[in-house]
C-alpha cells in the first residue's frame, strides 16, 4: 500500500514536472533582439511580475527590457566611472545648499530610514547616469546639410524682408573650447576644478586639447571636432565667452571661466579679416538645429538611445 502510494506520488510529480517543462519550452522563445542580442519570453514574464498577462502589459514589459538593455550597453561603452571622493563632496554640497550641517543631513537620512552608504550609492548612480546621458546625447545629434541650408535661407529671407539684414564685417576668430555644465551633483567649484585639471593634463602632455574636448565637452557638436567652433565673429558668442576670446593670445589656453551656458576653457587658433554675412546666418542655422536636437534628446535620453540601436521584434 505504501509502495503504491509512493508510486502514485512519483507519477503525479513526474506529470507536473513534465507539464512544467513542456510549458516552459513552449513559452521560451526569442521575442525581440537589441543589436543582435536576444530578449526571451521568460524575461518578459519575469518583468511582468504580478501584473496581468495582457498584450498591453507584455508590450510595456518588453519595451522596458529593451530600454534597460540599451542603458546597460551605454554605461559599458561610455567608460564613465564614479569617483567616490566626488560623491562625498557632492553630499557635503547638498547639505550646504539645504542649510544643513553634515551631521544634520545624516540625522535627516536616518529619520527616513536611509543609511549613509545607501545615500552614497544613490548619489553615485545619479552621477554615473548623468555622465552616460551626456555621452549618449552627443552620439545622437545628426545635422543634415540640407536642413542647415534651408534654415539659413529662411533666416536670411526673413531678415531681408523685414529690413533687418546686417552685413557682418571685421575680424573673425577661429576658437576651440571645452564646455562643462553644472548639474545637481556637479557644482561650480567642481566644474572649475575639473577644467583646471584638464588644463594641467594638456600642459603636461598627457592629452591634447582636441582629445580633451572630444572626451569631456558637453558642447557635443564642437566636441566631436576637437572643440573647434570654426570661423566666427565674436558677437555671435555669449558676451563672457567673446570677452575671453578677444583678449586671448593665439594658441594660449585660457583659465576656466563661466558663461550663461556653463564653464569653459578656450584657445584662439587663428584670426582673419573677412566679410561673411551669409556664413554667419549658416552658423546661426546650424546652432539652432543642434540646440533643438540636444534639448529634445535631453528630455528623454533613453529614447535617444533607440535611434542608434538596431531593434527587431519577433512575431
Amino acid at each position: 500500500m505504501k509502495f503504491n502510494s509512493a508510486k502514485s506520488l512519483f507519477v503525479a510529480l513526474a506529470t507536473v514536472i513534465g507539464f512544467s517543462t513542456s510549458a516552459q519550452a513552449f513559452e521560451e522563445r526569442v521575442v525581440a533582439t537589441v543589436n543582435g542580442a536576444p530578449i526571451m519570453a521568460s524575461q518578459v514574464q519575469q518583468m511582468l511580475g504580478k501584473k496581468a498577462n495582457t498584450a498591453a502589459n507584455r508590450k510595456a514589459a518588453l519595451e522596458q527590457i529593451i530600454d534597460n538593455t540599451l542603458v546597460q550597453k551605454a554605461i559599458k561603452e561610455s567608460g564613465v566611472q564614479v569617483n567616490y571622493a566626488q560623491v562625498d563632496r557632492a553630499i557635503e554640497d547638498i547639505a550646504a545648499r539645504n542649510g544643513l550641517t553634515y551631521g544634520q543631513l545624516l540625522d535627516a537620512l536616518d529619520y527616513q530610514g536611509i543609511t549613509l552608504n545607501q545615500y552614497r550609492q544613490q548619489i553615485a548612480q545619479q552621477m554615473l547616469m548623468e555622465g552616460v546621458k551626456q555621452a549618449t546625447i552627443g552620439k545622437t545629434i545628426k545635422v543634415e546639410r540640407e536642413a542647415v541650408d534651408q534654415t539659413a535661407q529662411d533666416l536670411l529671407n526673413k531678415a531681408k524682408s523685414s529690413g533687418k539684414l546686417k552685413t557682418v564685417t571685421g575680424l573673425q576668430h577661429r576658437v576651440s573650447h571645452i564646455l562643462i555644465k553644472t548639474n545637481p551633483v556637479l557644482n561650480d567649484k567642481q566644474a572649475k576644478a575639473k577644467l583646471d585639471q584638464i588644463v594641467a593634463d594638456i600642459k603636461a602632455g598627457k592629452i591634447t586639447f582636441e582629445q580633451a574636448a572630444e572626451q569631456n565637452s558637453v558642447d557635443y557638436a564642437s566636441g566631436a571636432d576637437g572643440g573647434d567652433l570654426g570661423w566666427n565673429f565674436l558677437e555671435v558668442y555669449d558676451p563672457a565667452f567673446a570677452n575671453v576670446a578677444r583678449k586671448a593670445k593665439k594658441d594660449q589656453i585660457s583659465t576656466p571661466f563661466r558663461s550663461q551656458f556653463g564653464w569653459h576653457i578656450l584657445k584662439v587658433t587663428d584670426t582673419r579679416q573677412a566679410d561673411r554675412t551669409e556664413d554667419a546666418y549658416y552658423q546661426k542655422a546650424y546652432e539652432q538645429i543642434v540646440n533643438k536636437q540636444a534639448l529634445e534628446a535631453s528630455k528623454n535620453w533613453v529614447k535617444a538611445l533607440r535611434r542608434t540601436a538596431e531593434i527587431k521584434y519577433v512575431d
